[in-house]
């Protein structure tokens, strides 16, 4: 009788222990879920050490509005060479020994040199028309002969004679070296006039 005393006892008890611990709750239960108010309040993660953050760049502002461009100047080109295109007086020049000018001879004496409109037509290739005129050699209001003319500016004399320019207004008559040729050389009005004489 004793024994099933204690038995019964022992049973319930069991029970008794199996029912408390069934009524504890579990630690995950003991926390209160977070609520939405608390999720929004907690900072944003940082991200780990060495990790680089990019954030969104702005547009550069746009500073062509309402700006007028204007175009680079150009750089300027050297002028034009400044020659008459009527008949126009050169100079006088005295030529010391017959020579023939457009292979017809052209006596020793005293001439006035008159450039023409005429342009020359050289077949040379890279010549102007321009720059290569005629001259006429007027003596007492007579022609006595022509020649073509090359017309050199004043900043392109250097490249062309490297000998020493008459002054302007002026001119030199000159043997050239073989005695080949006799060069009438006048300045006048910022250009260079070169006559070429068989001699």
């Amino acid at each position: 009788m004793t024994q099933w005393v204690m038995a019964g006892t022992l049973v319930g008890s069991l029970a008794l222990g199996g029912a408390a611990i069934a009524q504890q709750p579990s630690p995950s239960a003991q926390k209160p879920a977070p609520s939405a108010g608390a999720q929004a309040d907690k900072p944003a993660a940082r991200p780990a050490t060495g990790q680089k953050t990019t954030t969104a760049k702005r547009p550069a502002a746009d500073t062509t509005q309402g700006e007028t461009r204007t175009p680079k100047q150009q750089p300027t080109t050297a002028p034009a060479a400044d020659i008459a295109a009527t008949a126009t007086a050169l100079g006088t020049v005295r030529i010391p020994k017959e020579v023939k000018a457009d292979g017809k001879p052209l006596p020793a004496g005293t001439y006035q040199v008159r450039l023409t409109a005429d342009e020359a037509k050289p077949d040379a290739v890279g010549t102007s028309g321009k720059l290569e005129r005629w001259v006429e050699f007027v003596q007492k209001g007579s022609v006595k002969g022509r020649e073509v003319v090359s017309i050199v500016p004043q900043d392109e004399i250097k490249m062309v004679e490297k000998d020493t320019p008459p002054a302007p207004g002026a001119s030199k008559v000159q043997m050239l070296k073989g005695n080949d040729y006799l060069r009438v050389w006048i300045n006048k009005g910022g250009n260079h006039y070169l006559i070429h004489l068989v001699a």
